[in-house]
């Protein structure tokens, strides 16, 4: 879209929450509409704001102007990363997208890749912003912008993950969560078309429905997978969810042979590797035959709510590691030991942790990883046929916070989720003409709940979700946690095994664990289909 004088030019994806209210603010000045999109909305804004309106902005982005008066381009990412956007500067010109491989298919970047991208790839089983696995092209990091002109080129950051704590009782801490968390659902419910909910059978999915009930939103539809693995399956309890709340269930029940089937149209879509997506794919594909343009998912709420193992390992790692370095020489002779220890994927991870700095991210990198660092840089070294000195030491930043839970919450929404979670849902859900949104991923929500104090919003077992969200049913508080996963190596070992074979054996150790697998056949499926893009090599 452009302005009428043809001066300011606009892509964008994503969707803007609040565009109605902007609207009428502009409008009260005298801006004049051609549309009724949001599209339009934020082009009238950068008119007259610049970069100054991302603060004001509700939703999810990913966008640029053109100004063709100043010739000057402006990249911006929505704060908490839920739309992606690359970038590549190479030969002084700027190429820009919402996928890896439209850059990789341009022919502007080259298609080296980039060696510390790789090593954290290894290492957590996903490539970290704001490297990509080509050295030319870069992921905008979220919460930034980027203005580029006449080849040079400047990033800022507008918006962080940052946590206030006010004092506060429990009582009024609930009530400000639970308002945060309605006004989060009433936005995400703004929409022309039907919008519908992933129901996993877990606390998050099942919240967002009650918070939607709870709304005023009626015939809601919801979309479950069902498995053939009853350790794994919750389509009963999600099912049960669905009626409590009078919404209409559809469930796809999969098996090894529809499983495997899929797995194929999964890899297709991937863009950059990545040891997660699966379940995003499929039921997204499943929505979307069902007639859904527009589906929320409880993504974000373990991070944000203290939902994960993480809140109580990672600080018994940090302690221990902090201790450890205390004792001359401790540190280090343990950690050589345990990296090299052929059986155990946890202790070679805790032995790299003892090796590096003591901070809170090598003691989150430690459990949530999927390598050691060791590991991954040997696996590196092969793939990038360089010696494993050559490969460079990884930048080991502290994390600025008060309280210890905190620190892994942090971690969790920045390293975890914005890399992983988020990338793979956005990638799997579009490529099935599918928009995907996420309540509890919201800047508005987030600068609110983090007022909460950690001793109240990260009590385990997400109990200050759950006081928010009473109507939740007993049957989904009272089940263990098992998230929303498939029996993966059950179905697709029957058709894919020979490759995973072919994975297993460039491994550095024993006694594989089913993701190190997983992420060696992912990587390598990639480079082949790189093939087709003139190859991906070592720089």
């Amino acid at each position: 879209m452009q302005t009428a004088d043809g001066r300011y030019h606009i892509t964008f994806n994503g969707e803007i929450y609040n565009f109605r209210e902007l609207r009428q603010e502009l409008e009260n000045d005298g801006v004049f509409f051609a549309s009724h999109s949001d599209t339009e909305v934020l082009l009238r804004l950068f008119e007259k704001y610049g970069a100054t309106m991302l603060p004001k902005l509700r939703g999810m982005f990913a966008l640029a102007i053109w100004d063709e008066k100043c010739r000057r381009c402006f990249l911006a990412r929505d704060p908490l990363g839920i739309k992606p956007l690359y970038y590549t500067t190479a030969g002084g010109r700027l190429a820009f997208a919402s996928e890896l491989r439209a850059l990789q298919a341009s022919g502007f970047a080259r298609q080296q890749l980039d060696a510390e991208a790789l090593v954290r790839y290894f290492q957590m089983g996903s490539v970290q912003e704001p490297h990509t696995l080509l050295a030319d092209v870069h992921c905008l990091e979220a919460g930034h912008y980027l203005m580029w002109e006449q080849g040079r080129f400047a990033k800022n950051c507008y918006w962080r993950v940052m946590f206030s704590s006010d004092d506060m009782e429990s009582g009024d801490a609930v009530q400000l969560v639970r308002q945060g968390l309605l006004d989060s659902i009433n936005a995400h419910f703004v929409s022309d078309v039907p919008v519908g909910i992933f129901l996993s059978g877990g606390i998050d999915s099942s919240a967002v429905l009650a918070l939607a009930r709870a709304a005023g939103h009626e015939k809601i539809s919801t979309f479950s997978i069902g498995v053939d693995d009853a350790g794994m399956d919750e389509s009963a309890p999600a099912e049960r969810t669905a009626k409590h709340f009078e919404a209409d269930y559809h469930v796809l029940r999969l098996d090894a042979t529809k499983g495997s089937q899929m797995f194929a149209g999964f890899l297709e879509a991937m863009d950059q590797p990545s040891v997660d997506g699966l379940n995003t794919y499929a039921v997204s594909a499943f929505a979307r035959q069902c007639g859904m343009k527009v589906v929320l998912s409880g993504l974000g709420g373990d991070e944000m709510f203290g939902g994960y193992k993480s809140f109580d390992m990672v600080p018994r790692l940090h302690a221990l590691n902090r201790g450890m370095h205390m004792i001359p020489l401790a540190a280090g002779l343990m950690g050589w030991a345990l990296e090299r220890n052929p059986y155990s994927a946890k202790l070679r991870r805790v032995g790299s942790m003892l090796r590096l700095p003591p901070t809170v991210k090598n003691s989150y990198r430690a459990f949530r990883g999927i390598f050691s660092f060791h590991a991954a840089k040997l696996l590196a070294s092969r793939y990038l046929d360089c010696s494993y000195e050559s490969l460079p030491d990884l930048p080991n930043h502290q994390i600025k916070v008060d309280d210890m839970r905190d620190a892994v919450s942090k971690c969790e929404l920045t390293l975890y989720m914005r890399n992983q979670l988020l990338r793979d849902s956005d990638v799997m859900s579009m490529s099935q003409g599918l928009e995907l949104r996420v309540p509890f991923v919201d800047r508005a929500l987030f600068e609110q709940v983090s007022r909460v104090p950690a001793h109240f919003r990260l009590r385990a077992g997400k109990q200050m979700l759950l006081e928010a969200v009473p109507e939740v049913p007993e049957w989904i508080r009272s089940q263990p946690k098992r998230g929303f996963v498939f029996p993966f190596e059950k179905w697709i070992e029957q058709q894919w095994g020979q490759q995973f074979a072919e994975a297993t054996q460039k491994l550095p150790f024993k006694n594989p664990t089913w993701f190190t697998r997983w992420a060696v056949f992912m990587l390598d499926h990639w480079l082949a289909r790189s093939a087709g893009y003139g190859g991906a090599t070592a720089i």
